[in-house]
């Protein structure tokens, strides 16, 4: 609830439509990431099923001539602000470099046992990449093998890559019994429906239809192209790698090495209280979520006050 007891101006009626509303809020959330967005983005973010281009183009117009948003170029924003557009350009110029570099990376990570998707996550998910930017990997697995599956990537990381994360952050796993997403808000509704494929194509396939909830929040968003990312598919070294630990050998040292990890991780991010820790380290049988920022909530959280800000000086409830 607002602190305000007085918005800075009463709402106009006849401007604030539900369109003119959607429109504001999803500006408001990619400021939070200082992102101005252009016409096509904010009609494919929409949480309105039926709202057509043309609709979007037209509410714009109108929320300019009121002053409600600003545009710079291509692009829109409830502030006049020129240096974003400036570092947006720059930031998408620059993935579009990583995302052949993550392209080509994914399918190598396909090749671990235990592997079977690999999805880029994170701001180049999005097409952004700032300069101390790292490739994030979202990565399913088989079931009751994740611990082993994860051990493994952050050793090669460790090991053969002197652990630099700068094109090899694999920081959420889930297996492939597992595939809805369980917390359920805009932060992570952006994350799934911008989620890229990178390898196993079928799965990314399974994981929409799992997660449709993100509608309410995405009611346009289009699915990612497939016809270029491979399948999930077992070459013979990585079938006998699976075949050695399919035993109960396999199932000790999966629990084993989940309950070594979490235990490091509470003793080194001892700072967060429990209920903090089971989002942002999520780790169960079937979950491993490695966020200690806890990037979701600080988002959440400038999100909420960025439409108080805005409602306050519109006068307008979004």
């Amino acid at each position: 609830m607002s602190n305000h007891p007085l918005s800075e101006q009463p709402a106009d009626p006849g401007l604030w439509s539900p369109v003119a509303k959607d429109l504001v809020r999803n500006m408001l959330y990619f400021e939070v990431f200082a992102y101005p967005v252009s016409e096509r983005e904010l009609w494919e973010t929409s949480s309105m099923p039926d709202v057509t281009q043309e609709e979007i183009r037209s509410e714009l117009d109108r929320l300019l001539d009121a002053g409600m948003v600003k545009r710079v170029g291509e692009w829109y924003a409830t502030q006049d602000r020129n240096d974003w557009a400036v570092q947006r350009e720059a930031n998408n110029g620059r993935a579009h470099r990583y995302l052949k570099i993550a392209s080509e990376i994914g399918p190598w990570i396909g090749i671990f046992p235990f592997v079977r998707a690999v999805f880029v996550s994170g701001s180049l998910s999005k097409g952004v990449m700032p300069e101390d930017g790292d490739i994030d990997y979202f990565v399913v697995t088989s079931p009751g093998r994740l611990w082993l599956a994860r051990t493994m990537l952050v050793m090669f990381k460790k090991i053969f890559l002197l652990n630099s994360k700068k094109y090899w952050c694999v920081n959420y796993f889930v297996d492939e019994d597992h595939l809805t997403i369980e917390e359920r808000n805009r932060f992570t509704a952006t994350e799934v429906v911008t989620l890229l494929p990178v390898y196993g194509s079928d799965l990314y396939r399974d994981f929409l239809l799992l997660n449709r909830w993100v509608g309410g929040h995405f009611a346009q968003f289009p699915p990612r192209d497939c016809k270029q990312v491979p399948p999930s598919r077992s070459r013979w070294g990585k079938k006998i790698a699976e075949w050695l630990l399919d035993n109960r050998f396999g199932d000790w040292l999966d629990g084993r090495l989940m309950r070594s990890t979490v235990k490091h991780w509470m003793a080194k991010f001892e700072h967060l209280n429990p209920e903090e820790f089971s989002v942002a380290l999520k780790s169960r049988k079937y979950v491993s979520k490695h966020h200690p920022q806890h990037f979701q909530r600080r988002v959440l959280d400038r999100y909420a006050a960025l439409l108080e800000e805005y409602g306050h000086r519109n006068g307008v409830q979004l």
